[in-house]
């Protein structure tokens, strides 16, 4: 399989990032359906369009890629690029008409994010990050890639989507919240995008899927943050789920040691 340039995937991810909008956008509280999976999570006809609309887009392109959908599976399992989509994530979100869901595009080659895309369709917001590059971020409103000085946790602003996430984890996620400066809960991966603009110093999530977090990596690594799992180790397809988001990275010994069992 020949290798396409970084320029060539980036325009790709670009390309179904705006199919996915078109898709969403018309249906941004319309009072849409939603079914319940098999996880009990929601879902409606706007994830499920705008994945199949991703995956046409990155299909043309790269037929021999692999592409892994939250509500298709997995297409061509063997190949080393893997494009990983999550359409909306943040369904519950947009389901009650709040902004602050996104759809996330993210590229593995082998286990390692090499691409990763953010975009908030409703608001106009773009976050993509490339693995090497400083990561760029495009919209209307004010904000300027970059993470902030926060070397203490008594300082810090932390955030995750919802307590109802850490079941048996909770005590460990309470001594994290109990040492932080505030607290606040919701926005999915639109709380990353706002880390990797200097907005949120620390996020601490439970039970996220693969395309939950791959696209975030290299957003959050080209701000200047970190992001590893609650141990301090590399966050695997194959792991646990639990995901901690810096950015300081003096912070991170910090939470670690209050995530630790």
């Amino acid at each position: 399989m020949q290798r396409p340039s970084m320029d060539a995937l980036i325009h790709a991810a670009e390309a179904a990032a705006d199919v996915a909008g078109a898709v969403i956008r018309p249906l941004f509280r319309t009072g849409l359906l939603a079914d319940l999976k098999g996880d009990q999570s929601p879902v409606t006809l706007a994830d499920r369009t705008a994945e199949q609309a991703m995956r046409a887009v990155l299909g043309l392109r790269f037929p021999d890629h692999g592409i892994l959908g939250e509500e298709f599976g997995l297409d061509n399992p063997k190949s080393p690029l893997r494009w990983v989509l999550d359409p909306i994530d943040g369904t519950r979100a947009f389901i009650t008409g709040r902004p602050v869901f996104g759809t996330l595009i993210g590229l593995l080659d082998g286990d390692t994010p090499i691409l990763g895309l953010i975009d908030q369709p409703v608001t106009g917001e773009r976050w993509l990050g490339v693995a090497g590059r400083r990561t760029i971020f495009r919209g209307p409103f004010g904000g300027r890639i970059g993470t902030r000085a926060c070397p203490a946790l008594d300082r810090a602003e932390l955030s995750c989507t919802s307590p109802e996430m850490f079941g048996a984890d909770l005590p460990r996620w309470a001594r994290l919240s109990a040492a932080a400066r505030r607290t606040s809960f919701g926005g999915d991966c639109y709380a990353y995008g706002l880390l990797a603009l200097g907005q949120i110093d620390v996020i601490a999530e439970a039970d996220l899927k693969v395309w939950d977090w791959v696209a975030l990596a290299p957003v959050i690594e080209g701000a200047g943050g970190r992001i590893t799992d609650w141990s301090g180790g590399k966050l695997s397809a194959h792991g646990d789920g639990r995901v901690l988001a810096v950015g300081d990275p003096a912070l991170l010994e910090q939470a670690i040691a209050l995530l630790a069992v």
